[in-house]
């Protein structure tokens, strides 16, 4: 997004340690690009550039900045300005980095905070790990039932500058339990003599703090909100969750499942970021896997080496028929993960799903089946024009042309359905769907896949005496 003419003006004025011109430049950046130059600073510069940047700024940059580029500025500064941070950073932010710290780092960033941040910190950390108590904030503005719209707006001029978000105001009672939530375009084009009660129309959607990240994605996407409220088990409105904090949860989930499906576990880091030895132990061990798995293809070869010898021409076409079984059961794996992610399908629609995708994978192999015929007697038929150039498919090219459109069918068919099958298996053992990697599938149907085509070939050739 920077220019190179504009990096290269920066590194030189960092060289010559010329602050005011940097200070300059920045004046007008908005906060998230200024975060993404940092980002991709060597570590020294971006301490250099933070620490002379003003105090509101820095914070807001701050709370940009990715993981590891904020654990270092942590570790580079003063107790002085990382107190001054980290008490002025949003409640859910600041959380957010706690829980990616050590212990240790998180008791000696606690005793910075003053005692009510302290408190607010402490009380965030205790709810369980992936819930929506972790991604909330207690930043929003509660107004009263019996408040008139003037007093509502008096009271977001004054207290609105410290809330999370001020697209959505809240209805609370004497208790502080929650009784309504409303847009404030809606205080906006009342009269300022109305009251909260003539505003409200009770309906309103609720998460809370018990509740998984998941679950609130599934309520964000369903009702379309930018924020929503957070109970506690009473009722009592106890915080917000914002749209962005949701999207920085599905960004995560979505790379996670990306780098699952490729068949590597999930890097957990920017991919720039990671060394090569947590590089190597992340994807070694599922290539080992599958490697080993791959081996029982060659087993399975084996077992039919004397179909093989009658019928050399089989060997042939062994990588055409393992790869589109492959291929079809990637497809397939890859779709219902996706569909299961975004809860498009659940657990109990597995047969609905697996008859859908068994008649579709038996098409597709009709489809492959066909092409492959035609294939197969169409080449014979050049081999006859030009013996030397082409090679033909012996005696027999119709029963081989036979033998690879059934196995096509058998095998695309049935790729399909343990491509489809695997993800409802996983997710029924309370495991991760996304483990069901497009390789392993692969690797699966490539070991089946060759005793269905044998098996296929045998019955074929014996049946017309080949």
């Amino acid at each position: 997004m920077f220019g190179s003419l504009l990096e290269s003006e920066i590194r030189e004025l960092i060289a010559a340690r010329n602050f005011a011109a940097l200070r300059d430049i920045f004046a007008d950046w908005p906060h998230a690009d200024l975060a993404e130059l940092l980002n991709d600073l060597p570590d020294e510069e971006r301490v250099l550039i933070f620490r002379f940047l003003p105090q509101k700024v820095a914070t807001e940059v701050f709370e940009y900045l990715e993981i590891e580029s904020q654990k270092h500025l942590l570790r580079a500064m003063g107790d002085e300005q990382v107190a001054k941070i980290i008490n002025e950073m949003s409640r859910d932010d600041r959380t957010h980095l706690l829980e990616e710290l050590p212990i240790g780092a998180v008791t000696q960033l606690l005793r910075l905070l003053s005692p009510g941040e302290r408190a607010v910190a402490q009380t965030l950390l205790n709810y369980p790990e992936h819930s929506v108590g972790r991604l909330m904030t207690p930043d929003y503005i509660a107004v009263r039932d019996d408040w008139t719209v003037r007093q509502v707006l008096d009271y977001v001029r004054e207290h609105g500058e410290d809330t999370e978000t001020l697209d959505v105001i809240y209805v609370v009672d004497g208790a502080g339990f929650l009784i309504d939530d409303i847009r404030i375009r809606e205080f906006l084009l009342r009269s300022l003599d109305a009251t909260v009660r003539d505003v409200r129309d009770d309906i309103f959607v609720a998460l809370k703090v018990t509740d998984t990240e998941k679950d609130a994605v599934d309520v964000f996407r369903k009702y379309h909100r930018a924020a929503l409220p957070v109970s506690d088990g009473g009722g009592v409105l106890v915080g917000i969750v914002t749209i962005d904090d949701v999207l920085d949860f599905v960004e995560e989930e979505t790379t996670s499942d990306i780098q699952k499906l490729g068949g590597s576990e999930a890097l957990d880091e920017p991919y720039n970021r990671i060394s090569t030895w947590r590089m190597l132990r992340k994807r070694a061990p599922w290539l080992v896997i599958l490697f080993l798995s791959e081996m029982f293809t060659s087993n399975a070869l084996s077992h039919f080496e004397d179909e093989i010898e009658k019928v050399v021409v089989l060997a042939f076409f062994v990588p055409l028929i393992i790869s589109s079984g492959g291929n079809s059961g990637s497809q397939a794996t890859t779709l219902v993960i996706r569909a299961l992610a975004l809860g498009e399908v659940r657990l109990r629609d597995w047969w609905r799903v697996m008859s859908g995708e068994l008649g579709v994978g038996l098409l597709l192999g009709l489809i492959l089946g066909g092409v492959g015929f035609l294939r197969v007697l169409s080449q014979d038929g050049l081999h006859d024009w030009f013996p030397g150039a082409i090679p033909g498919y012996g005696a027999h090219p119709f029963l081989i042309a036979e033998t690879i459109s059934l196995s096509l069918v058998g095998v695309v068919a049935w790729g399909t359905f343990i491509g489809a099958s695997l993800p409802f298996l996983l997710r029924r053992l309370r495991l991760d769907p996304a483990a069901a990697s497009a390789p392993f599938v692969a690797t699966l149907v490539d070991v089946t896949g060759i005793f269905i085509y044998f098996t296929v070939a045998g019955v074929v050739m014996r049946g017309h005496g080949g």
